[in-house]
């Protein structure tokens, strides 16, 4: 089982995500990329790249496929993978993590093509939770659509809201997103089984794909088991005072 050192905990405190290498189930992987391919629009050809180029431009390229994402070997896969489950009780507190019923889906990020490549616009989520995690089903790598962050922004966003979860943002919180966007962001490459955890209030987005490749992902979210009746609470001087392991 994969687990947290006390580097990576002081890592992931520090810079607001973390990534482990080689965590998810092989065979759970190829089922869901078999799940994404089938589901796919029908000009969309697994075999022939040439027909990913420019897919869902009204997305940006991006197809969030949901649908999936409360079948139970999908869980499996990503939130209730022993080692994922694990690493985030060391963050949170075994104890204290909620029932996992769903994750948020399959992220695919098409290739642009030739596309005039924009800026990377980061944001904070908007739904309460404590915890991303994102999978990686394939190799991602630079320029891939990696899931992209700026580190040590969760240290001034978690002071930016008026709770310490829900979207409830101060005046402070537009300065420091266009403070943020002067800033150099990461892009957090990496192989099939690859897992990137970040902190609720981190600043992040998904990168461009100027490769060959569709990125191909699952996300989703921790949460306590008390989400719900601490959530109006106001941000706290210790803003790891939710998180166990993080001291």
């Amino acid at each position: 089982m994969v687990t947290l050192s006390a580097g990576d905990i002081a890592f992931f405190k520090r810079e607001g995500y973390l990534i482990k290498r080689e965590v998810l189930d092989p065979d759970l992987m190829a089922r869901a990329r078999d799940r994404m391919w089938e589901a796919a629009p029908s000009h969309l050809d697994r075999n022939n790249p040439d027909t990913w180029v420019g897919a869902f431009p009204e997305q940006r390229g991006v197809w969030k496929f949901r649908e999936p994402g409360t079948e139970e070997w999908m869980v499996r896969l990503l939130l209730a993978d022993p080692s994922v489950h694990r690493m985030a009780g060391q963050l949170l507190g075994q104890e204290n993590l909620a029932q996992t019923e769903r994750i948020r889906g399959i992220y695919s990020i098409f290739p642009e093509g030739d596309r005039p490549e924009g800026p990377t616009h980061g944001h904070v989520d908007r739904h309460p939770f404590h915890l991303g995690a994102v999978g990686y089903l394939d190799h991602v790598g630079s320029k891939g659509g990696a899931f992209t962050v700026w580190p040590g922004s969760h240290l001034a966003f978690y002071y930016d809201f008026r709770s310490h979860v829900k979207f409830e943002p101060t005046e402070q919180y537009e300065k420091d997103v266009a403070a943020f966007r002067e800033r150099p962001c990461v892009e957090c490459c990496g192989g099939p089984g690859d897992v990137v955890f970040w902190h609720h209030r981190i600043m992040h987005a998904g990168g461009h794909n100027r490769s060959g490749r569709v990125r191909l992902a699952v996300l989703g979210d921790f949460k306590r088991k008390d989400l719900e009746e601490t959530m109006d609470e106001p941000p706290s001087e210790d803003m790891w005072k939710y998180w166990k392991g993080v001291q």
